[in-house]
This record gives structure tokens, sequence and C-alpha cells, in this order.
């Protein structure tokens, strides 16, 4: 048995460690631009260049900034094929001295809103990031599923949601279903078959147009198809016409949003005490060729990602389940749902 003379040292190595390692979480945030950076990254994720559009900085300077941060752990780096971007840690709660010191830094600059620049220039990268998503999808709506298909077959991702839906709803006709992204609208049929109203959104008016073929064609007369972007959906009055939803559901669409962390709050915003977010998407992977072929503007999502996300927005989830793709994809699907007090 230790002595309390031998656990001395050990207890003062530890002590030191836990020192030196408070000392670099607090040297790194003494700086004002750093706490500008650690500002943004609050729900986003931006690039190098990004922040330094963001900052006015250059990529030199910046760099070195973010340096510093991830080596105090105030910051992750995320390789997204050839690009490197940059958040805040990813985790539930804070355990060692370091992380506890960290989120106590977090918290309290979470506690003064961006100045109207700042939120105008990030809003200015989002508007780029969509840029190129709506372009993508203007320019292959024809061949939306052909491009699509190149990774999932529609079925891999539909049918396992489909199955959801009436494990949680029991097969019992509810009232109202969205589908953010519904692409060419194969899974609104689907939707209009098991709730009295499903309304659809999406950013590309090409895509929509799709869409409102598919609900013509199959007769759909309780879908209604609206242009917007995902993110804004919980801001506009289509809460307000059609009232909160018994399901949100999002297939395959998180990759191809400019912030989707953003989705969160703003889905949970629209269900209904007892709603639904179900969402299939990829899980990371590091095959680049996804964003020209595919349009998509990320590659894949962690799980810890989606949970980070959810729970900020007062959503939880129940166990995922994960496909794995003979191309070497795998699609993960998810239920969320509003937290219980």
């Amino acid at each position: 048995m230790n002595s309390p003379a031998s656990l001395a040292p050990d207890l003062e190595s530890s002590s030191a460690d836990a020192l030196e390692t408070l000392s670099a979480v607090y040297k790194a945030s003494g700086d004002p631009l750093r706490l500008e950076i650690l500002r943004v990254l609050r729900r986003e994720t931006f690039g190098v260049l990004e922040l330094c559009q963001l900052f006015d900085a250059k990529q030199s300077g910046m760099s070195h900034h973010l340096k510093v941060l991830s080596r105090a752990g105030l910051v992750e780096s995320q390789r997204e094929g050839n690009a490197i971007f940059y958040r805040r840690p990813l985790r539930h709660l804070p355990e060692s001295a370091d992380e506890q010191a960290a989120d106590g830094i977090f918290r309290t600059l979470d506690l003064y809103p961006l100045s109207t620049d700042r939120q105008r220039r990030i809003a200015a990268i989002r508007e780029q990031r969509s840029a190129q998503s709506q372009a993508f999808f203007a320019r292959y709506a024809e061949r939306f599923r052909e491009q699509q298909e190149l990774i999932a077959d529609f079925g891999q991702y539909a049918d396992p949601v489909e199955e959801l839906i009436d494990a949680r709803f029991g097969g019992a006709r509810r009232k109202r279903a969205m589908e953010i992204g519904p692409g060419e609208g194969h899974f609104l049929p689907v939707l209009a078959e098991r709730f009295e109203e499903v309304v659809g959104v999406d950013n590309s008016r090409e895509m929509l147009a799709l869409a409102a073929e598919t609900a013509r064609h199959k007769g759909l007369m309780n879908v209604i198809l609206r242009q917007g972007e995902a993110g804004a959906i919980a801001s506009s009055r289509l809460q307000d016409s059609v009232g909160r939803f018994d399901l949100v559901v999002a297939n395959m669409v998180l990759h191809h949003l400019p912030n989707p962390a953003d989705l969160f709050p703003d889905v949970a915003a629209l269900l209904a005490p007892e709603g639904r977010f179900i969402i299939s998407d990829l899980s990371s992977h590091d095959q680049n060729w996804v964003r020209e072929n595919c349009g998509d503007l990320w590659l894949g999502f962690g799980a810890a990602e989606l949970t980070t996300w959810a729970r900020a927005a007062g959503l939880t989830a129940t166990e995922p389940a994960f496909i794995g793709l003979r191309n070497g994809f795998q699609i993960q699907i998810w239920d969320f749902s509003p937290a219980r007090h």
C-alpha cells in the first residue's frame, strides 16, 4: 500500500501539469482577435480563408492564431477533403481542468452578441456556400438522381426512414410533416400517405420544379412546396401558416447546407411537443470528388457533431442506425425529439 509520502511527488507532478495546461488555455485566450475567433465559432465551422475574410486578416497571421488556439485545446481542426476547417471542440461535459476553463471562456463569450458587421460577413460566407450548392443543382437538376446514386441509391436510405416513421407513429395518420430538401420529390408520396399536410422546402428552384412534377404525377393534393433556405424556415411565416410539425425529415440534405448546425434549432422551433426530426446522411468520409460531382459542401458528419448540435437545440436522440455501402460510404439515420424537462 502506498503511503501518503510516496503519493506526494505524483500529486505535485499532476498539479504542475494541470497548471501548465491551464496557463496555455488562458494565454491563448488572452488576445482580442483570438477571442473574436472563438466567438464566431460558437455554432460555425470556418476555413482559414473564410476567417481571414471575416476579420480582414492575413492568412499567415490567422494560421498562427489558429495554431495557438489549437495547441491550447480551444479549437479543433476538421479535414474536409483537401480543405481544413476549424470549430470549437465537440464534447458533452468538460472533465479536465483545462476543459472546464475552456468551457467557462466559451460561456462568457457567448453572453455577448456579435457585431452587426460580423454577422453580415458571416451571412456573406453562408451565401457563398449556398451559391455553390444552388449552382450545382441548377446545372445538374435533370441528372440529380444519377449524380446522387454515385453515392447511394434512393432506397438505401428512404426505405429505412419509411420504416422508422411507421415505427414511431404506429401507422396512425398524423397532422403535418415537412421534408427539407425533397429533391425530385420521390419521398413525398411516403409522407403524403401518412400525414394530412406535407410541406417541402428547398432553396433550388430547379429541384422544386421537379418535386412539383412528381407531386402532380402522383396526384399528391396535400403537398405544398416552398422555395427558401432550410435554415430560415423557423423565422418565416411558414410556421404560422401551417402550424407545428409532427415530423420533419431531411434525407441526404445536411451535407448540402451552408451551415448544417443551424438547422437543428430551426427544426426544434418547428416541432410539435411530441414531434420527431429524422435525418439520413453520410458519415464522415474522405471522398473529395463528391464536391464537384454531387454538389456536396461537407464530407459527411461524425456522430459527435450531430448529437452536439442536437443537444444545443434541446433535442435528444435515440440509438442511430448505420448502413454500410459497397462503395465505402456509410449512411447514418438519426431520430431526434424535443428533450423532456
